[in-house]
């Protein structure tokens, strides 16, 4: 990520030159958008780095959900200053025009960036068509627990869209000579990068408040503990992500009244040692026995 990041900075540098020089509203916003990229690869590296720090006195289950935070945080920033600052650039552009200068210049680094941006899209993309296996795209985003792989995946795509509507508007504006297009062409890149955020936004949002465990993981939990001699039923199984490695498990179990309290602790132990190895995942597991409110709900 770090090697995105350099590469990032140094498009943004070329992008604000170029937009200095030809005096392009969508190089402008083009370079905005790679500060920003930038400065959201540097929050996730930190979101990644704190949410692994281990669990202390305030915070015993953990800061698993840094990352979460963090996530978020990037969110805010792509609406706020990606797509805010384009629009605005934008409306500015074509309500005071002005004719781009040198444009092959603005050609050149466009060229440049979709190459590097391009490289960089397509190993996100099959880190993610990797991780989500058979899963259709929109549900495994939905589904994902990791956000640092699906942001990489729709920022990097949102910037390589951003580059083509950049290079279009500039085209269009040379070859009509109204130089209106330019600005236009800032105002679609903040509508693509808008788009981006919300929908960043409404997935870190999710997985901020908790998410639970795949159901997968779920029902094999809920078999795993049913196959034990003197477990009756399970009320139910709760859980929680608080990172994507960490999943907090809760289970009301009903076991067998003939059996001693000594057995039952003894069979708690063997379920919590079959879980933590089977499903190194769940870093916390508690279970309570089935109480009369439970046996009457069920």
């Amino acid at each position: 990520m770090w090697i995105a990041f350099a590469a990032n900075l140094g498009i943004a540098v070329s992008k604000f030159v170029a937009a200095a020089i030809t005096g392009s509203s969508a190089m402008l916003t083009e370079g905005v958008h790679s500060v920003v990229d930038s400065t959201n690869q540097v929050l996730l590296l930190w979101g990644r780095k704190a949410s692994r720090r281990p669990p202390d006195a305030q915070h015993p289950f953990g800061y698993g959900r840094e990352i979460y935070f963090w996530s978020f945080v990037v969110a805010v920033l792509v609406f706020a200053l990606g797509a805010g600052v384009s629009v605005y650039e934008g409306i500015i552009h074509i309500r005071d025009p002005e004719p781009a200068v040198s444009p092959i210049i603005a050609y050149g680094v466009l060229l440049v960036a979709f190459v590097l941006e391009g490289g960089s899209t397509w190993e996100a993309f099959k880190e993610f068509r990797e991780a989500k296996g058979k899963t259709g795209w929109i549900k495994a985003i939905q589904q994902s627990k990791d956000p640092t792989g699906f942001i990489v995946l729709l920022e990097n795509g949102a910037a390589m869209f951003g580059i083509i509507a950049a290079a279009i508007g500039l085209g269009v504006s040379q070859w009509t000579g109204d130089p209106r297009y330019d600005g236009a062409a800032s105002v679609v890149i903040g509508a693509i990068l808008g788009i981006t955020a919300f929908f960043l936004a409404y997935e870190s949002k999710a997985l901020l408040i908790g998410e639970a465990a795949d159901p997968e993981l779920v029902a094999a939990i809920h078999a795993l503990v049913m196959n034990k001699e003197a477990v009756v039923t399970i009320g139910e199984v709760l859980t929680v992500h608080g990172a994507p490695d960490q999943i907090t498990a809760m289970l009301a179990v009903d076991f067998d009244d003939n059996i001693s309290a000594r057995e039952v602790e003894r069979l708690v132990c063997q379920i919590e040692d079959e879980i933590q190895a089977k499903f190194p995942e769940v870093t916390h597991l508690y279970i309570r026995p089935f109480s009369e409110a439970d046996r009457s709900s069920s």
